[in-house]
């Protein structure tokens, strides 16, 4: 069971946002870093959020108003709607050396994220260190494993095998709505993968990632690592967030749980149906002005 302690720290209830995804056959490959996720996908899914210059949600705007295009090419809109729907998500705890000093405040993160679930929505929890290590599989239960409670922070980051292999294990999930939660500084020192990779797999998985920034300003390389994470958030349409304690850290959670009751699903048959696995741009415009549109940049074709 969760100490009653650490509900006090971090008492906000939290529902991830999460958001987007292709169907609908899905085959796993990840043996070396060549090797991505590979979707079958005859339908692409967007879950998109709007804000206005305030950076408060934008709600009530219709169809009329929403066009995709696709590598600059307009598409038609199959389906468009709003709705909560259940979220697979995964946890990724960084317990790398360089986290000595974060470690605690990183995992009351995690057991604040696990209380905030609705019964419907799924969640696991990975360490990643040198190594990436199981540290609860998915459930709907707000206990938490007392493995986390054992977690210490030492070896390497590989941060971005870690994001490839939540992809894998997201990509077996049931649910439509799927993201990734990191919570690191940001620096990957011994990754199989590159980061590059690891972003395509978790979009063709259906993943948007939010990623929590856990370093400090004397950090060495903070600029570099604080970039890495913003990429990840960015070009899955997720969200990025700074924060250096648990007041700021509980409001960081309160604004991505904000936005799940406010999203826009739209959906589309791509009119390019060539297997040749390269990148696909898409672009979201809404014809509103002063709105800010967050969202997918893209998938990876299927390969033949």
């Amino acid at each position: 069971m969760i100490p009653n302690s650490i509900f006090q720290i971090l008492s906000s209830g939290l529902s991830l946002l999460s958001v987007l995804f292709c169907l609908p056959a899905i085959s796993l490959f990840a043996q070396t870093d060549d090797d991505v996720i590979s979707v079958d996908s005859s339908l692409v899914v967007l879950n998109t959020t709007i804000t206005d210059t305030n950076g408060k949600p934008v709600t009530n705007l219709k169809q009329n108003l929403f066009k995709i295009f696709e590598d600059g090419k307009e598409q038609q809109i199959s389906f468009f709607e709003t709705q909560e729907m259940p979220f697979a998500a995964v946890v990724l705890l960084d317990t790398s050396g360089s986290m000595e000093n974060r470690i605690s405040l990183a995992r009351a993160s995690a057991i604040n994220f696990l209380g905030g679930l609705r019964g419907e929505d799924n969640a696991a929890i990975y360490s990643f260190d040198s190594k990436i290590t199981l540290i609860q599989d998915f459930s709907a239960s707000r206990d938490v494993s007392d493995k986390l409670f054992d977690v210490k922070a030492y070896g390497w980051t590989v941060l971005n095998d870690a994001v490839f292999k939540a992809a894998e294990e997201l990509a077996k999930r049931p649910e439509k709505r799927k993201a990734i939660v990191i919570l690191s500084d940001g620096a990957d020192t011994k990754s199989g993968k590159s980061a590059e990779k690891a972003l395509k797999s978790a979009l063709t998985a259906n993943a948007t990632i939010y990623t929590v920034d856990m370093s400090t300003i004397g950090d060495k390389d903070r600029q570099q690592s604080v970039a890495v994470l913003k990429n990840f958030a960015e070009k899955s349409g997720g969200k990025f967030i700074a924060t250096d304690d648990v007041k700021s850290l509980t409001t960081a959670f309160k604004s991505i749980a904000g936005e799940i009751g406010t999203q826009y699903t739209l959906g589309y048959s791509p009119q390019n149906t060539t297997k040749d696995g390269k990148w696909r741009a898409i672009e979201l415009r809404v014809a509103k002005p002063n709105l800010t549109v967050r969202t997918r940049k893209g998938y990876n074709a299927p390969k033949r």
